[in-house]
């Protein structure tokens, strides 16, 4: 039997077991490839300058799905963490949700500086977030203080800065109801992954449930915040488009 039929029929072996984290990796493998599929597809379906929003949809769950596939097969074959490829598909996927923020506003005045701080805050959160998970028990406390600044001034420009302030100047109740929705992902959606990180080993939140278990809230967590960021974008542009 080649190496490739024994990990299949191992990895199909613990979904049938019901391994939790194994199906929840198969789970928002699929869920975020559907999804790419039909942001692609809907492209089609509005106005012009909404285009390049779902096609960033696309591109967020697309990029998402590959890294899912062999963070899937990582898991199956190692059961330890995929770490590295969780923050590869991070550092390429948060950055174009930030962008999201920024496409959603263009039409009413954002400004490319606004794109360029979301951007360095999101990379910012996310090269010090790897540095932290990998650095030791020493640092990591350290470097989760300098992550979550990265994080609170993204919640800040989407509740209070350029990006706020353009929602609320727009007159458009499409984008109203959509930076509500997506105010909830940041705030609510996004915790779980300051959350996850420390509960680690040496961190603040260190024992208070197992370690195992933090793949199964970080797939649920991303895949109700790559699809759902991506559905309120959609709803924004069908909407808009739908006035002309």
């Amino acid at each position: 039997m080649n190496y490739t039929l024994l990990a299949d029929l191992v990895g199909l072996d613990k979904i049938i077991n019901s391994d939790p984290v194994a199906i929840t990796f198969f789970i928002g493998y699929m869920a975020m490839l559907a999804s790419a599929v039909f942001f692609f597809v809907e492209r089609s379906s509005v106005d012009g300058k909404w285009k390049l929003s779902l096609l960033v949809s696309g591109l967020i769950t697309g990029i998402a799905a590959v890294h899912y596939y062999y963070m899937r097969d990582f898991y199956l074959q190692t059961g330890t963490s995929p770490t590295a490829f969780r923050y590869v598909d991070w550092t390429l996927t948060v950055p174009l949700m930030c962008v999201e923020f920024y496409l959603l506003t263009k039409p009413f005045g954002a400004k490319g500086s606004t794109l360029l701080k979301l951007i360095l805050a999101s990379i910012l959160m996310l090269v010090t977030g790897y540095i932290g998970e990998t650095s030791g028990l020493d640092s990591n406390i350290m470097w989760g203080i300098i992550s979550t600044l990265g994080y609170l001034y993204i919640v800040y420009e989407v509740f209070a800065g350029d990006i706020a302030k353009l929602a609320s100047s727009s007159n458009s109740a499409a984008l109203g109801r959509a930076m509500f929705l997506l105010k909830i992902f940041i705030t609510l959606g996004w915790s779980i992954y300051p959350l996850g990180y420390m509960v680690l080993p040496g961190n603040l939140l260190s024992g208070m449930f197992e370690v195992s278990s933090i793949d199964l809230f970080y797939n649920l967590a991303d895949a109700i915040n790559k699809i759902g960021f991506g559905l309120v974008v959609y709803s924004v542009a069908v909407a808009e488009s739908n006035k002309k």
